[in-house]
């Protein structure tokens, strides 16, 4: 799974919240880390879908 945060994003807290482990707001914006998806998948998917602007993208592989 990879993740990716568009410029959509508000800053707004709700995926740092959902998923602490991978989000984080910095410069008003979410960025994800990448090497810590593994193993939270479903509060990724729950972040992605709780956002409200939908700058969150989920790709599989």
């Amino acid at each position: 799974m990879r993740i990716s945060v568009s410029n959509n994003c508000i800053g707004c807290g709700a995926c740092s919240t959902i998923s602490p482990e991978v989000f984080e707001i910095y410069r008003n914006s979410a960025i994800a880390d990448q090497t810590k998806i593994y193993g939270n998948e479903d509060s990724c998917i729950d972040a992605a879908i709780n956002c409200p602007v939908s700058a969150i993208k989920i790709e599989e592989y």
